[in-house]
């Protein structure tokens, strides 16, 4: 894609009328696309109360660019209709383009990467389907098909908000360009991600003690399902008793003095699902997304094989709202203060043990990933340290059953090398697909 050159050198730079309708001419549109994989409805919110701004930001940009909006749904998550993921403003069908990705397109293209790409049914199951990492690759697959020079993931429990402490106390809130500032830097680099803040992960809020639950044993608790975004450090940090469990934005990064080229991805620095940017022009240095049967991770998997890309830490947040409980920060009707997500609600409960379960089978893993040479043993601690905490854990969460993640990591345990190889062979694919699309120039139509 031939785009303005000295656009690219100079992002920031404030142009004249007459060159922006020079660059303008030359230039072939910029193709952004928005990720949407989702098994929740209320994207729809998202999508219907942000659009507008979303093509505002993409005004600002000294080039022009298209916008193409990729939903997947899953209508297993919570059981819902297809019909309720389909409930968009009239507008926005208008403003921006809306591709859905349906379980039936989904079929449709394994059939034809069988066909034309001679790759079997195992091999196309591994790479498109429904599933944290299979959607992802899903939607960037369609995205490589819509010829998109740029492909955003955004969760769809994030909103583009920042939550600032003011000197006061009191909350500031900042609207963000988490479009725009990706798109300033994507253009020169392969991968980039920003920052989170509100609640950071599903953790809930707990005032430890004999009436609920001993910190020791929490931090047993804490051990056996961390991994590289969940540490016992963390968790404390998260919990100090003034602010409710959430954190807040930098005012340093919101004002754009914070853009970092991160190094050893994936050993030292690890990227969040959501408020990443890949660019598909630099396809040699994207890998696809992996993560063991019903797990997460998959945005870890990913960083574990991005040693070769240029990957930037842009200053944008998003407002992570993991229980759901502030939508109406997408109306602009902002909380001044933060509840607690405490041990009283069944839904926090059952949330927390679909995160703890996510995190415990994929935790075998990254583990037979990141230190081969000491696995045994340290797989062996975290299933003791689950087995001392387990019965405490799951006496503070009277309706949800942790017993489970016992069994679970002893499972995952055990297919632990059959799910190595399943994550080589899922790049494999990719690989191969990568190099069939080199050669050919674009990507197969139906």
């Amino acid at each position: 894609m031939k785009n303005c050159t000295k656009n690219k050198q100079k992002l920031n730079k404030n142009f004249s009328k007459k060159e922006e309708k020079e660059c303008g001419n030359m230039a072939k549109p910029i193709e952004f696309g928005i990720g949407f994989l989702t098994g929740r409805t209320n994207i729809c919110n998202i999508i219907n109360y942000c659009y507008k701004d979303m093509i505002e930001q993409m005004k600002k940009y000294p080039e022009p660019v298209n916008l193409t909006i990729f939903i997947l749904y899953d209508l297993d998550y919570q059981h819902t209709k297809r019909e309720e993921f389909y409930t968009l403003k009239d507008d926005v069908y208008k403003k921006i383009q809306i591709k859905y990705i349906t379980p039936e397109d989904i079929e449709e293209e394994k059939k034809i990467l069988k066909s034309r790409y001679n790759l079997t049914k195992n091999e196309v199951n591994l790479f498109l389907g429904k599933g944290y990492a299979r959607a992802r690759n899903s939607i960037m697959y369609f995205a490589l098909k819509r010829k998109i020079d740029y492909l955003f993931f955004w969760d769809d429990d994030e909103y583009p908000y920042a939550n600032i402490k003011g000197a006061d106390g009191k909350i500031i809130w900042e609207k963000q360009d988490n479009l725009l500032e990706h798109l300033n830097v994507i253009t020169y680099s392969d991968v980039t991600m920003g920052h989170r803040c509100g609640n950071m992960s599903p953790v809930p809020y707990i005032d430890f003690g004999e009436d609920s639950i001993m910190e020791h044993d929490f931090k047993e608790y804490i051990d056996a399902v961390s991994n590289e975004a969940v540490s016992w450090e963390k968790v404390q940090d998260m919990m100090k008793k003034d602010e409710n469990g959430i954190s807040y934005a930098e005012s340093d990064i919101t004002e754009g003095k914070d853009k970092i080229v991160l190094k050893h991805v994936g050993m030292k620095n690890w990227l969040l699902a959501s408020g990443i940017c890949l660019n598909l022009t630099h396809l040699d240095k994207i890998p696809a997304f992996y993560n063991p049967p019903d797990a997460r991770g998959e945005d870890t998997f990913f960083s574990t094989l991005l040693t070769e890309a240029q990957v930037v830490k842009v200053p944008t947040y998003h407002f992570h709202d993991a229980f759901l409980k502030y939508p109406g920060i997408l109306k602009e009707k902002f909380p001044k203060r933060f509840e607690k997500m405490e041990l009283n609600s069944k839904s926090v409960g059952e949330r927390f043990l679909k995160a703890s379960i996510g995190w415990i089978k994929y935790k075998p893993l990254l583990m037979y990933i990141m230190q081969r040479q000491t696995y045994l043993m340290d797989i062996e601690i975290a299933k003791e340290k689950l087995k001392n905490s387990i019965d405490k854990i799951n006496a503070i969460f009277p309706e949800s059953d942790f017993l489970c993640l016992v069994d679970e990591l002893e499972k995952y345990d055990e297919n632990v090398q059959e799910h190595y190889r399943e994550y080589l062979k899922t790049n494999d694919v990719w690989n191969r697909i990568k190099i069939k699309i080199q050669e050919e120039g674009i990507m197969p139509e139906n």
